[in-house]
């Protein structure tokens, strides 16, 4: 029965189960009849659809409708390639079918995930920020907004390819001045966790100029201070002096990085007509639009490009090394292969 803004409620017939429960049955279920590497991509591409699940607060698959879906094909796709999306999408249509066989979601549902068409050029490396782009942003917030709240956010991210969860874990008191650094701590008990648990615990090296910008971000008086929920006081905050959501930092990253903010606009656009603009704007609707993930991967590449051993790159950025080759290299095979050539050994 539609209702009243034209999407049905939620099936009498449906039997309640949690995302990570359907995720973790839908792949028991393909196990016996596809291949290892098959498998391991499925539960990969099903991973950020947890992900998603968890910052929305999705706790039963019933709840699922096509408008949430089309929510989740934008959120993704500001971040990797249309051809990647693509194939993520088919993994989820085919969960999807799964769990309407076991009525965990409506009938039909798999049919409302829909991917964008592939533009030319599709099969590029998935969406990174570049150096120059980077250089160009910073440089106007350390002009004409600096210390402020997307200046800070940007440096933080780009300096030392953070999570953006592990930016919002971040309290006043996990910045160190005389080491020019910040403390990462799991702290789940306390309402902030790092992706990979204790083990992503660590110190990370900003260096006197890049920890300048974040100490005087902390400093501005402009900031709002105040704590959380636990008593602990939030490096970056919300309005009110809470700690945001994931979704607010990547909604403020987004759009410190529209190309407006610090430059003219490369597609023609006023602010008056650009739905990427103001107050309730889809912030992913810039062509140009870069999220924290791209930040990440543009940082973990400039790295490696800068002659970084892979191994400090993994460890800095808390990534495999497995990980880091397959998602997050965005060099070209020639930038891979005069990297080597710097470390060979004089004929």
């Amino acid at each position: 029965m539609p209702g009243l803004f034209g999407w049905s409620a939620v099936s009498d017939d449906l039997v309640p189960l949690a995302p990570e429960e359907g995720v973790d049955r839908f792949l028991q279920h393909r196990e016996p009849s596809v291949r290892e590497s098959t498998l391991q991509n499925g539960r990969t591409r099903l991973a950020h659809f947890l992900d998603w699940c968890d910052e929305q607060q999705i706790d039963n698959l019933n709840e699922l409708t096509g408008r949430q879906l089309a929510d989740f094909v934008a959120w993704r796709q500001t971040d990797i390639a249309p051809i990647t999306l693509q194939k993520q999408l088919s993994t989820i249509r085919q969960a999807c079918r799964w769990w309407a066989d076991i009525d965990a979601v409506d009938e039909g549902l798999a049919e409302k995930v829909h991917a964008p068409e592939l533009p030319d050029g599709a099969e590029s490396r998935d969406v990174h920020l570049d150096p120059e782009r980077a250089e160009r942003a910073l440089a106007y917030f350390g002009q004409y907004q600096y210390a402020s709240r997307d200046h800070a956010l940007l440096a933080l991210i780009w300096r030392t390819g953070m999570r953006r969860g592990a930016v919002r874990s971040l309290d006043v008191e996990d910045l160190s001045p005389d080491d020019h650094a910040v403390r990462l701590e799991h702290r789940i008990d306390e309402g902030t966790k790092l992706k990979n648990g204790e083990s992503g615990e660590r110190w990370v090296f900003l260096g006197p100029k890049w920890y300048q910008i974040i100490e005087d971000y902390a400093a501005n008086p402009n900031r709002t201070q105040g704590t959380d929920e636990y008593g602990r006081r939030p490096l970056f905050t919300k309005a009110d002096g809470g700690r945001p959501t994931a979704q607010s930092i990547y909604n403020w990253l987004m759009r410190a990085l529209h190309p407006c903010t610090y430059a003219s606009c490369p597609h023609d656009r006023t602010p008056e007509t650009c739905e990427a603009r103001g107050r309730n704007s889809n912030v992913a609707a810039c062509p140009s639009s870069r999220s924290p993930h791209a930040v990440r991967r543009g940082s973990i590449t400039y790295h490696l490009r800068e002659d970084t051993p892979p191994e400090t790159v993994s460890e800095r950025m808390d990534v495999s090394l497995e990980v880091l080759y397959q998602h997050y290299d965005a060099r070209t095979e020639r930038e891979k292969m005069d990297v080597r050539t710097d470390h060979l050994p004089d004929e």
